[in-house]
């Protein structure tokens, strides 16, 4: 029987009135959301009540392992492995496709990288949503073919299950019906739940900040990504946080089929988009030095450079691809593979000047409108839409410069599009303020 001051209700209460909570009230509390003893309104309630008190690290630490402990946490037969098992994930954003490249990447410097993704929702993308553009790729596959890739390949991009981290499955469900989503504490309670569910031995944190990012302001992103660093670090996790700009997108495609077709040539060494890249090198070097897979940055990217220039980063993608149900040739005949959207608009600029700021949000919103994403988790998606040759802030532009190509199912579809991208581009003198690309390095004290 739980004691009277264990009740949801008391530790509602308690959390409600700033009150700390102790590691029994949060594993009675999310024991109660795993058994049904805790209601959807108490959910919401305490939610609520974590959105506006918010909560410590400890706090945040115990609520993460607990959910963590809900379901399954892999277990990886150490014997079998010469190298960390690490893993990288990102809060979302607008063109980013840096998990494709990174993973093979990561595998071929000797890392070990079990990527449990999610399928978007809203304006950003996920990773899921661009490897089902691929027949036959099996992103729903069991735990144990999972383990077996990752140690045969080095590297596998998976679903996540129903039986990992299934407490987080239900109170984010209320979190998105009771504008509380953006809570420092429930949003790394919820990404870490299931990424330290996967038995890893470091972690990397990308946290988007700009106009098409969850975390718009800088501050908000910095918090986060403290936040999680300080809470992974707690349960045994090395972590470092990359805050990162999303004020225009990653990559110069946003939608599924565009994205991995960018990958692909980004692997193959036939196109290098130098933000993406940029990305892509600060991120896996960080995370090579953390696991001790090298001491100095500069010799993590030279690592990770070579992994292109050898070919090793791309023979490790097209095995992934092929263990995990797709086409064995892919990587070297993609187009074969993915479908191609059957219309194509372009949209030029109206007038002359510099490419000065940009709505990525909107954007993303435009893909989802396309098809391309979902505005609820049920919606199909179709993998072929979306924006290609996109146009970066800072470019010089004359009237009938291409800003960007629409790739639609129908005629119509395009051009309710083509107004909207357009006001997604500001045209004007200058560029209307300069940001860096990495914004910042969060690691543990």
């Amino acid at each position: 029987m739980v004691n009277k001051q264990l009740l949801p209700e008391e530790i509602i209460r308690r959390k409600r009135d700033n009150q700390s909570l102790t590691n029994d009230q949060i594993q009675d509390f999310i024991d109660g959301v795993v058994s049904g003893s805790v209601t959807d309104g108490q959910i919401a309630a305490f939610s609520m009540a974590v959105f506006f008190q918010h909560m410590d690290v400890r706090e945040c630490s115990k609520m993460t392992l607990a959910m963590r402990d809900t379901g399954n946490v892999l277990r990886w037969d150490r014997s079998r492995f010469n190298g960390p098992i690490v893993d990288k994930h990102s809060s979302g954003g607008v063109g980013d496709c840096v998990s494709l490249m990174l993973a093979p990447m990561l595998a071929s410097c000797g890392a070990y990288v079990p990527m449990i993704s999610g399928r978007g929702l809203g304006h950003s993308g996920g990773t899921l949503d661009k490897l089902s553009s691929i027949p036959g790729y099996l992103f729903r596959s069991d735990i144990d073919h999972f383990q077996k890739v990752v140690e045969t390949v080095g590297c596998a991009i998976v679903g996540q299950s129903a039986s990992l981290a299934p407490a987080d499955g239900r109170i984010y469900s209320v979190r998105d019906v009771t504008a509380t989503v953006e809570s420092v504490p429930l949003i790394t309670a919820s990404i870490l739940s299931k990424k330290l569910a996967a038995g890893i031995d470091a972690l990397v944190m990308d946290v988007k900040t700009g106009n098409g990012a969850f975390a718009d302001t800088t501050k908000m992103a910095i918090e986060l990504a403290d936040n999680i660093v300080q809470v992974a670090g707690l349960a045994g996790v090395p972590t470092v946080s990359l805050v990162t700009d999303m004020n225009q997108p990653l990559a110069s495609s946003a939608g599924n089929a565009l994205e991995v077709v960018e990958a692909v040539r980004y692997l193959k060494n036939e196109k290098c988009d130098p933000r993406l890249d940029e990305v892509i090198l600060a991120l896996g070097s960080e995370l090579l030095v953390l696991c001790g897979l090298e001491t100095e940055r500069v010799d993590a990217i030279k690592l990770l450079k070579n992994t292109i220039a050898d070919g090793m980063a791309a023979e490790r993608f097209s095995k992934m691809i092929a263990f995990l149900g797709g086409p064995h040739d892919f990587i070297e005949k993609p187009q074969k593979y993915l479908q191609d959207a059957p219309i194509k608009l372009s949209v030029k600029s109206e007038h002359m000047g510099t490419v000065s700021d940009i709505d990525t949000r909107l954007l993303g919103l435009i893909v989802v409108e396309l098809g391309g994403g979902r505005l609820r988790p049920q919606d199909e998606i179709d993998t072929s839409v979306g924006l290609s040759h996109l146009a970066r802030i800072g470019d010089k532009v004359v009237p009938n410069t291409q800003l960007a190509l629409i790739h639609a199912k129908t005629s119509q579809e395009a051009e309710e599009a083509h107004q909207k991208v357009l006001e997604s581009f500001r045209i004007g003198e200058k560029i209307y303020k300069e940001v860096k690309l990495i914004r910042d390095i969060r690691k543990a004290a």
